[in-house]
């Protein structure tokens, strides 16, 4: 696990079973999911993430990636 960091996270349990059934129906982990979701934010609002990303986040296949934004 060199070069990833854990830390603890409070969130509504509501949240965290809704985001528990999307990682399932991704076949991602909990924790997979959630990587995913902040990195796709991330991405979203154009920052950049410093490290490059892992492949245990979970399953990369083509439906995790969305056709760009049209202006």
């Amino acid at each position: 696990m060199a070069g990833r960091k854990s830390f603890l996270l409070r969130v509504d349990p509501g949240v965290l079973e809704a985001v528990q059934r999307w990682a399932n129906d991704d076949l991602r982990s909990l924790n997979g999911q959630i990587e995913y979701l902040l990195r796709d934010a991330l991405r979203r609002t154009g920052r950049s993430v410093s490290a490059p990303r892992s492949d245990t986040a979970g399953p990369t296949t083509a439906g995790d990636q969305e056709p760009p934004e049209a202006e």
